[in-house]
């Protein structure tokens, strides 16, 4: 007999008292750098001000916890001293973090949470590492369990990867605790070490396009970009066992081996080659102001999502390349894992009205499709209030 029950009627069991917490966990957006976190490689991210908000409290209920989602109108329970099994759908990401914080030996007890989720779903920033650092950094505070920010970050990426199935990096989870507001982070996803750079775009601002389409290969694929990359270093490892990652990859190396690595594996590891180095170079023309060159290594990105990696598609191609018609528009690609979601642009905050209607209307004529235009600031992290 499983361990979940499903519900759909909003309950009445959650009334605020004096220990009920607030939780604050934002999406994320990434500037450029994709699919380098779990190459051990470079990124930008950082939080949005588009939030998740959690809401707990104790229940009194021995080893009994209820979890309802305002967002789906859908809820679900389980208990604490029985195996956790998975769900169907975002209850995963709930329980992930549940079972990761009960290996760990944590003193949980029977919770209640509420969720009102103001972040779209398969937009392609990151609502799934929202809603896992928020259930963790509410349980944290709520149950006191003294994990450091880090530890949260780690644990909720651990249980995106064993128990949803998804094979991601840190990026998500590290950008949705750790950002600065006004920040955009240079993480090196190996050593963990971050640089915040003030998010002075003069002009112009972040402007997300959401192609509203989420392909089935996203999950499967992403997983497969992994194993390709994965698979050409153990390749390499044989006569350069120095070599651990794509990371430690140089032009040489990768041209010494083009010939034994199979498939799409030298094209997945120059990507990521050229992409490290666009990271790196964003971030110094960002510090200098510099934002048509900045706009132009964001395009530089998406040419090699959509030709070296293969994680884009018709939609998110058409968006791109429509931007690149107007003059102020100084760069854009896809953002997210990719098969769908949102292209990131940066534009001139004044010409944003009359592009959003220009470029809605062609992509509706395009693809019969409505798109969603989300204007976003870079924002900070995980925040908790009591209430």
């Amino acid at each position: 007999m499983t361990n979940i029950r499903s519900f759909s009627r909003k309950p009445a069991f959650f009334q605020k008292n004096e220990g009920t917490i607030k939780v604050e966990s934002p999406g994320r957006i990434n500037l450029i750098g994709e699919h380098t976190d779990y190459n051990d490689g470079f990124v930008m991210p950082t939080a949005i001000d588009k939030k998740i908000i959690l809401r707990f409290q104790k229940n009194q209920i021995e080893n009994f916890c209820r979890i309802y989602s305002e967002t789906f109108s859908k809820g679900f329970e389980f208990h604490l001293d029985k195996k956790i099994e998975k769900g169907s759908g975002w209850e995963n990401y709930v329980l992930g973090v549940v079972q990761e914080l009960l290996g760990k030996n944590a003193k949980l007890e029977g919770f209640d949470c509420i969720i009102e989720s103001k972040l779209p779903v398969g937009a392609g920033i990151s609502s799934s590492a929202a809603l896992e650092c928020g259930i963790a950094s509410g349980l944290n505070h709520l149950f006191d369990l003294g994990l450091e920010d880090l530890e949260i970050v780690k644990l909720s990426q651990k249980a995106e990867n064993d128990f949803v199935g998804s094979n991601c990096g840190i990026m998500d989870q590290y950008s949705s605790v750790m950002s600065k507001k006004d920040h955009i982070i240079l993480l090196d996803c190996r050593s963990l070490e971050a640089e915040y750079i003030p998010a002075h775009f003069q002009n112009c601002k972040l402007l997300l396009l959401n192609t509203n389409v989420s392909h089935n290969l996203a999950d499967s694929d992403y997983n497969s970009r992994r194993e390709e990359c994965e698979a050409a270093i153990r390749i390499i490892q044989k006569s350069k066992p120095e070599i651990r990652s794509a990371r430690d990859l140089n032009f040489d190396t990768l041209e010494e081996f083009k010939e034994e690595l199979e498939g799409k594996m030298y094209e997945r590891c120059l990507y990521v080659l050229k992409e490290n180095g666009r990271v790196l170079e964003a971030a110094k023309t960002l510090k200098s102001g510099n934002l048509r060159d900045f706009g132009k290594l964001m395009y530089e990105s998406h040419e090699g999502l959509q030709h070296n990696y293969e994680v884009s598609c018709q939609e998110l191609d058409f968006l791109v390349a429509f931007s690149r018609e107007k003059d102020f528009i100084y760069g854009s690609r896809m953002m997210g894992g990719g098969f769908g979601g949102c292209t990131i642009n940066l534009i001139e905050e004044d010409k944003i009205d009359a592009y959003v209607e220009e470029v809605s209307s062609a992509y509706f004529s395009k693809f019969n499709i409505e798109l969603d235009a989300i204007s976003v600031r870079p924002g900070e992290g995980t925040k908790i209030y009591k209430e």
